[in-house]
């Protein structure tokens, strides 16, 4: 540390005692030593002089028991939780979250030591802010760096880039993924989780939605746009290395695809040429040609799920208290093979109906699918692990919840999608899961205007291959 520096830090602690402030007593190299990260000079400088400030009720304490993970924590009060981030040379920025009802955080200073100088002073407003954007919007974009302070991101966590803010205190504009606003069949428990990453280059903020609804759109991870060949690739590559966790059935030729009562478009024929079928251990089998006896079903199940030609089984999905199938949303006008979905095919159904968002194709199903065996096969417990990450092939097991809403919400939408669902009958409840994580749940039931009872559903309607779902009720009476 600089001379000059260390005349930075005397000053800073002259000036808190000549406010008024109480000042703790200083810490020792001898103490500092045994921190469980080292304390870069400029730190040490400051707590050789003291231990923690009172500043009236707010009350500051730099020891090592704040210490946890990238940041140290050194301050708990009722306008927030104060933070530093662990660096090199430098502890920086300091950042004040208060996480309840109305997120609000502010990176108040862009080091530790210029934070401690300003105690005592009255705390201006912020004077810069700065976005935070969608993690998986970093982890895709051309900045590296960020790239890799959101480890791939995730779509229900932002990042805010610390690197270069345009002043402090500097406001973050933000708000969580869920909203406390509606009422649903459960009690709303939804928080908000942070982490300083990168030495205090980025702050992480995850929504943890618990009981209540998903409220703005999300960022989803990009589909290659050859998940078809990759996803065989990679099936293909896992059944050669670990045959006793995943086999591949045969797939058919085109002539044979030809016959089929629905058409088969190009991706979906470069998956089905090679695999007919997929085996995991502890996932329950992808059977993807027609005509397997597993995905035969009721025929007023078969009614509700839209009929001939509006979807293609892929799993009977056996839970202990459900059962569900599995299965690809096809659109009947344009023969689009979309978004994958898990529907219940039980008592349920009538009673509950639901569903889960799988993925937005066959083939980033597949793809998916390889990736969670790919990383089970890494364990000694293979299927156990391949099972407790597929819980999500059952609806409702514990996914965020998309909203569902009575129809005549959506009147006069200029989204020509949602237009086409203007003419349902009253009582239907619709959603739309283009901007929905994967995986989502929609649970039709939880809504409060949605008709409770014993079999309420008439039939559900599936809309651009699954893109937007309604819940059609049955009529009174």
């Amino acid at each position: 540390m600089t001379e000059s520096g260390v005349d930075q830090v005397q000053a800073a602690i002259s000036a808190l005692r000549a406010r008024g402030l109480e000042l703790r007593d200083g810490i020792p190299d001898s103490e500092l030593d045994r921190w469980p990260v080292p304390v870069p000079e400029a730190v040490r400088a400051v707590l050789r002089e003291t231990g923690g400030v009172r500043d009236g009720r707010a009350s500051y304490v730099f020891g090592p028991e704040g210490l946890t993970g990238g940041q140290w924590r050194i301050g708990d009060l009722p306008e927030g939780t104060t933070v530093v981030a662990l660096g090199d040379e430098e502890w920086g920025p300091v950042v004040r979250v208060q996480p309840y009802d109305d997120v609000e955080i502010v990176v108040e200073a862009p080091s530790f030591t210029s934070w401690l100088a300003a105690l005592g002073t009255e705390r201006s407003a912020p004077k810069a802010s700065v976005a935070a954007v969608p993690s998986v919007e970093a982890a895709e974009g051309p900045d590296a760096e960020l790239a890799a302070l959101v480890a791939g991101g995730d779509s229900l966590t932002d990042v805010v880039d610390l690197r270069a803010l345009p002043g402090y205190p500097c406001q973050v504009v933000w708000e969580p993924y869920y909203s406390l606003e509606y009422d649903t069949a459960d009690t709303g428990g939804s928080e908000t989780e942070w982490e300083l990453v990168g030495g205090g280059r980025g702050l992480l903020l995850r929504s943890l939605p618990s009981g209540d609804y998903l409220d703005r759109p999300v960022r989803r991870h990009r589909v290659p746009a050859d998940a078809a060949r990759l996803a065989v690739a990679e099936l293909r590559a896992l059944a050669g290395a670990h045959p006793a966790h995943v086999t591949l059935e045969a797939g058919c030729d085109d002539a044979e695809m030809d016959t089929w009562a629905v058409p088969v478009p190009d991706d979906i024929r470069t998956v089905l040429r090679e695999i007919g079928g997929v085996r995991v251990a502890g996932l329950p089998p992808l059977l993807l040609l027609p005509g397997a006896p597993e995905h035969t079903v009721d025929p007023e199940v078969h009614r509700m799920l839209g009929g001939d030609g509006t979807y293609w089984p892929v799993a009977r999905v056996v839970r202990p208290h459900s059962t569900s199938l599995a299965q690809i949303r096809i659109d009947p006008d344009t023969g689009e093979w979309g978004y994958a979905v898990s529907v219940p095919i039980d008592h349920q159904l009538a009673r509950e109906p639901e569903l889960s968002l799988l993925a937005e194709s066959l083939p980033h199903l597949l793809l998916t699918v390889a990736r969670i065996a790919r990383e089970a096969v890494a364990t000694d417990n293979v299927a156990g692990r391949v099972r407790a990450a597929t819980d999500w092939f059952t609806p409702n097991t514990g996914e965020p919840w998309t909203r569902p809403v009575p129809v005549g919400e959506w009147p006069g939408t200029p989204d020509p999608l949602r237009a086409t669902l203007a003419g349902l009958p009253p009582g239907t409840h619709v959603a739309d899961l283009r901007d929905s994580p994967i995986p989502t749940d929609l649970c039709f039931h939880r809504s409060d205007e949605w008709p409770y009872g014993a079999d309420s559903l008439d039939r559900l309607h599936f809309t651009a291959a699954g893109r937007l779902v309604a819940a059609i009720p049955k009529k009174p009476g």
